[in-house]
């Protein structure tokens, strides 16, 4: 496993490749259970993978947690060296921003204006504008994604198609711990009163499924039960509970329409993110 940090070094390591399939795995580092599911995954996709561990300015904002983000660079070469992928890409900022903040960027005005991309503006954006940055230095075959983060599979998906990228963007479900808490770096933040609170969001989830499936022409009352239980459950803040079709983030009208529950609350500062399908 070669270990990257220049951009220069990428070249030589395509080369070895020769004229096998390659998978890319973006991440941002502290490495969990649940990256190494999508790097398995890739596995089974491509003849060589390669991991990208870059946590990315572009998509915090300023009263954010970028200068707290957990980094483990270290421990995350170890993870991942067991798995036998041919290389480890982890830029500096000014390896993936070399004049600074782009002024070019990418944007999704319609898919990036809802959920997430409400309460966070410009985070998509910079989602968007890093994964073409990584798309254009290695040409992968295939990108690998978690649907943990599935607006943000989706918006990347849409980006590729939209602007006739020939990369497959493969997704993998949700990899969560046995109490149901979906893998996410951020769970290191919780404390152990909020650890065992945060299993609420993915049950509330299950329940709200059932019953829109049951009644989905009375979303709007479903809905706001549901917020309602994550409060009486101790989350401080409900960000969002919402219901979105898959094709465009539109508010779900009910079957025969594809549709997700997505949700994001607070425990603590900690905001947590989980999404089902309905």
């Amino acid at each position: 496993m070669q270990i990257l940090s220049e951009r220069a070094d990428i070249h030589h390591v395509l080369e070895t490749l020769g004229g096998k399939t390659l998978a890319l795995v973006p991440t941002m580092g502290a490495l969990h259970d649940g990256h190494l599911a999508l790097v398995r995954h890739a596995q089974t996709l491509a003849d060589a993978v390669v991991v990208t561990i870059f946590v990315n300015p572009l998509q915090f904002g300023p009263a954010e947690d970028f200068d707290r983000y957990p980094r483990t660079l270290n421990q995350d070469l170890r993870a991942l060296h067991p798995l036998g992928i041919a290389a480890v890409y982890a830029p500096a900022a000014l390896g993936m921003y070399p004049e600074g903040p782009p002024l070019t960027r990418i944007h999704n005005p319609i898919m990036g204006s809802v959920l997430c991309g409400a309460h966070r503006p410009g985070h998509f954006d910079g989602v968007l504008t890093v994964v073409m940055k990584l798309y254009q230095r290695f040409r992968p075959h295939v990108m690998v994604f978690g649907e943990k983060d599935y607006q943000q599979y989706l918006m990347i998906h849409t980006m590729m198609r939209d602007l006739d990228v020939p990369v497959h963007i493969a997704s993998l479900p949700t990899q969560r711990t046995e109490d149901g808490l979906a893998l996410s770096s951020r769970n290191a933040y919780l404390t152990q009163d909020q650890r065992a609170i945060a299993p609420h969001l993915y049950q509330t989830l299950c329940q709200l499924k059932d019953a829109l499936i049951q009644n989905p022409n009375d979303a709007q009352n479903i809905l706001e039960h549901g917020r309602q239980r994550l409060h009486q459950g101790g989350f401080e803040k409900v960000t969002y509970l919402e219901a979105r079709t898959l094709s465009d983030l539109s508010p779900w009208q009910g079957p025969p329409t594809l549709g997700r529950l997505f949700v994001a609350a607070h425990l603590g500062g900690v905001c947590l993110i989980d999404n089902i399908a309905i």
